[in-house]
């Protein structure tokens, strides 16, 4: 069986011999990662949460309404900490929902799961681990399905990546079954730069400690210090970039993949993409599917927005 810290070291050495070197996001969020991905949901700049948490608190009802009174199993794909998601149950009839979070993590489950235990104890609450789509595809049920997929995720994606994705998640879905997708509105650099470059540095710690969790798992001698966070975005594509970049030439060892990988100064390692929207570019993404957007919700400043697919 192949491990994840052996898939881990595969990648790495994938990312890092490449011409245009590359790391996963997906590999931020060990424990440190994860405590400070929770500190930048709670800066001042990152308006991502708050807008969403905004739309799910004051408009869940109407969303409720929305997706309709009937039994209902409402999967979430990649619940987090479960808070925003939390605030949208509130809205629903208890008695005719059944909420299952999926994840590939155990620990994950079983920990969305508790929260959801003690927060909304009336709920009826189902955790599954395992691959999405494996497990919306073998999910018996009568009942209509309502996907959650919130916070953006899918902006992490490339739109041919989104593409696939939303392809394979239609695939597995009956007619009348429908998806909750949270989405990232374009807007100016002013507003969205900041979010992925913030003012005390967050952001920045967060990346570098991508090479950090290369020292501590993969035996890598990274020196952190000469590396550095670098944040773009283009308004016109609606698309922000992360990378870390190399203050100077310097080469490093990591002792699991067995190799060396030498940096020049100035050049960059790609951790992550952050994708804006407009229903143009959504509906795009979603051509040569059955899904038809039926119902949109923004906050305030419509700077975010959730919105309603059914499959038909």
């Amino acid at each position: 069986m192949i491990t994840e810290k052996t898939l881990f070291a595969q990648h790495v050495e994938k990312g890092l011999s490449s011409t245009q070197k590359f790391l996963s996001s997906m590999y931020f969020y060990d424990k440190k990662g994860e405590a400070l991905f929770r500190e930048i949901m709670n800066l001042e700049e990152y308006y991502l949460t708050d807008c969403e948490m905004e739309i799910l608190r004051v408009q869940g009802n109407e969303i409720a309404k929305a997706i309709g009174d009937e039994p209902l199993d409402i999967i979430e794909l990649g619940a987090g900490d479960g808070i925003k998601t939390k605030e949208l149950l509130k809205h629903f009839d208890f008695e005719n929902v059944t909420y299952s979070p999926i994840d590939i993590s155990e620990q994950a489950i079983i920990d969305i799961t508790a929260k959801m235990k003690e927060w909304l104890p009336q709920l009826n609450t189902k955790g599954i681990c395992g691959d999405y789509f494996k497990m919306i595809g073998d999910f018996k049920s009568d009942r209509k399905k309502v996907i959650l997929f919130l916070g953006s995720n899918l902006g992490n994606m490339t739109d041919d990546q989104a593409r696939g994705f939303l392809g394979q998640l239609h695939q597995v879905m009956n007619t009348g079954d429908s998806i909750l997708l949270g989405l990232d509105l374009i807007k100016s650099e002013d507003i969205v730069l900041p979010a992925y470059s913030d003012s005390k540095g967050v952001t920045a710690q967060f990346n570098l400690n991508l090479l950090e969790r290369i020292n501590r798992e993969l035996g890598g001698d990274f020196d952190t210090s000469q590396f550095e966070h670098l944040a773009t975005y283009n308004e016109k594509e609606g698309i922000a970039k992360s990378f870390i970049r190399s203050k100077t030439d310097q080469t490093v060892i990591i002792k699991e993949t067995e190799g060396s990988y030498s940096f020049k100064k100035g050049e960059l390692i790609h951790t992550e993409v952050s994708r804006k929207y407009d229903l143009d570019i959504i509906r795009k993404i979603i051509d040569g599917t059955s899904l038809q957007l039926k119902y949109q919700f923004t906050d305030h400043r419509q700077y975010f927005t959730n919105l309603i697919f059914t499959k038909i």
